[in-house]
Parts: structure tokens; sequence; C-alpha cells
């Protein structure tokens, strides 16, 4: 409240005092240090620093009957399994509040900007209500320079894992294995993140090189980074590098180029226990139809394509038609697939409708149809909400309300 109420003082005063010089000397015109820095947003300048700051909230609710999850595949790759939602007759709701505010001190030095960041994050749990709150810290870390700049502290790491999304309408089910990609064996790969030093240098001509030891503070996690990364004329490609003190090592490079009208994306990582993983998808657009198709194999002997079609049959009205298909050869009960029809329409500038029909079927589960629907509305000013339901063949149903709001 404190804090809250010198903030709130100090910008009340700031307005007095600018509305006494604008009455006295009619237009003043200043440059501050955020002005100086390139620096824009919430700010808040001293004589030395900019600090920005930026943040969210996000507030999400589901309600039905959606318990337990029945396990459809499960990858070699280790990690979460594929699911399917089932039906347990108890009704069932969640409730969950994100909320992040991030600092960032800029000033200049002989070196170029010198930074300070701090991040805070909510870890309210399964927590109901506010009351029992805690705040953590999910970065806190220095850096100076520009075209090459040294960093140090807590925050993430510069490892590049991307450039490998599939391009197909629902993607892949072993790359959702991990988000959308290819990456290492579960519990084998190198410790990333965390207490780290780190250096990145622009070269010039889109190429930049980054090194660094991360998971400083336990010797036997420390881990050794280093990467290569380009981007320019519709092409962006890294390959990066990492090994660890207990051995583990990883390797992963991707490739995205665009050269009208065709995306091509190709992706592997290769790590420690003779592990690797392949991906490759290409598009391409004619006139009002996108085509696309997506293949991925790993060393476990595992398989999966997928394709689509999509088409934009009106301003603002797109249809998509997809199916993805995976197979384990060593394990055939991991061996199943998954179709779906989907509609996307922006009815105005800030509300869009989906909905979509499906099908999913593998060695694991009994086949189910499911359908579902959803309501978007960015009336802007930062402001996201959406209501969406869901359901299958399963007795599977669920609703979901959430709305966020972003602070830049």
């Amino acid at each position: 409240m404190k804090i809250r109420s010198l903030l709130l003082g100090s910008v009340a005063a700031a307005g007095l005092a600018t509305t006494g010089y604008a009455a006295d000397l009619g237009v003043v015109t200043s440059l501050d240090v955020c002005d100086e820095l390139g620096l824009s947003g919430l700010t808040i300048s001293s004589d030395d620093n900019c600090l920005v700051i930026t943040g969210g909230v996000t507030y999400e609710y589901s309600i039905g009957d959606y318990a337990p999850a029945v396990t459809a595949l499960v990858f070699d790759r280790g990690g979460d399994n594929y699911t399917v939602k089932d039906a347990d007759g108890v009704l069932d709701d969640n409730s969950d509040i994100d909320a992040w505010l991030k600092f960032v001190a800029t000033a200049n030095s002989d070196f170029g900007p010198a930074t300070a960041t701090i991040k805070l994050i909510s870890e309210n749990g399964d927590q109901v209500g506010a009351a029992d709150w805690t705040v953590g810290v999910d970065e806190a870390w220095v850096g100076i320079g520009d075209t090459t700049m040294l960093m140090a502290g807590y925050k993430g790491s510069i490892f590049n894992d991307g450039d490998d999304a599939p391009l197909n309408y629902l993607g892949l089910f072993g790359s959702g294995n991990v988000d959308a990609g290819v990456y290492g064996l579960n519990g084998h790969t190198p410790n990333l993140g965390g207490d780290v030093i780190q250096v990145v240098s622009n070269l010039g001509n889109g190429i930049s090189v980054k090194g660094g030891l991360e998971g400083l503070g336990e010797a036997t996690f420390i881990t050794g980074v280093g990467v290569i990364e380009y981007a320019g004329d519709g092409i962006t490609a890294h390959a990066s590098g990492a090994v660890d003190a207990t051995g583990h090592w990883l390797v992963h490079s991707g490739f995205k180029g665009t050269w009208d009208p065709v995306t091509v994306v190709g992706a592997v990582a290769v790590g420690s226990h003779g592990w690797w993983n392949a991906l490759g998808s290409v598009s391409a657009t004619f006139d009002i139809f996108t085509l696309a198709v997506s293949g991925e194999a790993t060393a476990g002997g595992e398989y999966g394509i997928g394709g689509s079609l999509s088409a934009t049959v009106t301003d603002g009205v797109t249809l998509n038609l997809g199916g993805r298909y995976f197979t384990d050869t060593n394990n055939a009960i991991d061996t199943g697939y998954q179709v779906e029809a989907g509609v996307s329409a922006a009815v105005t500038e800030t509300i869009t409708l989906t909905a979509a029909i499906g099908a999913v079927d593998t060695n694991r589960i009994a086949a189910n149809v499911y359908g579902k629907a959803g309501l978007a509305w960015a009336p802007g000013g930062g402001f996201d909400l959406s209501l969406n339901g869901e359901a299958n063949t399963l007795g599977a149903y669920k609703g979901t309300f959430k709305a966020s709001k972003s602070i830049k």
C-alpha cells in the first residue's frame, strides 16, 4: 500500500508540475532517459535509469465432467502421454489465476545499455481465492552490452529449440509431446537455465552466436551451451548444443524457410543414449487453398504423419480439414489416428467464432467422436475473453471461461 501510494503521489505531483509549467511557459518538450534509450510502454524514468513495467493477469474457470484422463498413446521419449477426456459421473471444476509482473531497469554505460531484470509470478497452486497466495521469482538477472551482451543471474536458457513446429492443421502426435517439435530423451537431457552466465553476439548479416554456462550452483548439473542462429530473407535456422557434467548431451537444429507460396520446416534432435527425433513439414498456398503435410520419426521406431487442407472461403472465414496418424513399430499398442473438420469465422473485428467435429481412435482406447465450439472477444486495450465448450461420446463434457489483460 505504501508503494502504491508513493507511485500515485509521484504521478499526481508530476502531472500538477507539468500543468503549472505549461501554463507559464506554453509548450515544454523534454527528452528523458527512456526516450534516449528508445524504450516505450509503461515507463518510469530517473536521471540515469528507465524502468519498463510489463505484466498480465489471466483468469480461467472450467466446469463439467472431464476426469479422469484416459491414456491414448505413450511415447518412447517419455514425458506427458497423449490422453483423452473421460467421464466418471462427478462434476469437476477448476479455478486458476496466473499473474506476473516484470521490471526492467536500463541505463547507458560505456559498453552499451546496462540492465537489471526482475520477473515476479503468482503461485496460488490449488488454493481457492487469494488469501494463501505466494509470489515467486521467475527471473532475476543483470546484463550489459548491445551487439554483444553479457548476462548473469537467474533466467531461462539460451538453448534454441525452435524452428521445428509442423505446419499442418492438427500437428503431429509425437511433436505435441514437447508442445510442438523435436527434443531429447526425457530424463537424459542436460539441465538448462537457472543460475547462468551467458554471452550473446550479433555478428551481422543475420548471424548471431551464443554461449554460456547454465545450471550453476550444483557442480553435477553445470551445463555448457553453444548456439549459432540465422534470420533473414524469409529464413530462420539454428543449431544448438548442450552438455552437462553428468555426460547428458543434446543437439537441436531447425530450419524454416518461406518462398512464396511454399514454406518448409525441417528439424532434428540428437542426444544421449543413442536418441534421435526428426521432423519435416511443407505447406503450399494456392489462391484460397493451403495444403500441408508433415512427418516425424524417432530412434524408438515411432513414425507419424499428418496432413490438412485449409480454405479461406471469404474474408475472415477459414475451413480446415485435417488428419494425423502415429505408430510405434516396436509396440503396436501405441497406434492411432485423429481426424477433424473445423471452421473459424471473424464475425466482427473483435469477435471470432470457432467450431469443430472430429474422431480419435487408438489401440489403447475406444473410438470416440468429439465436438467443440468457442467464442473469442478481443475489444482492444490488451484485454481478451473466450468461452469454449467441448464434449465427446465417452460422456465427458467441459465448459471454459477465460479472461486476460496484458500490461505493456
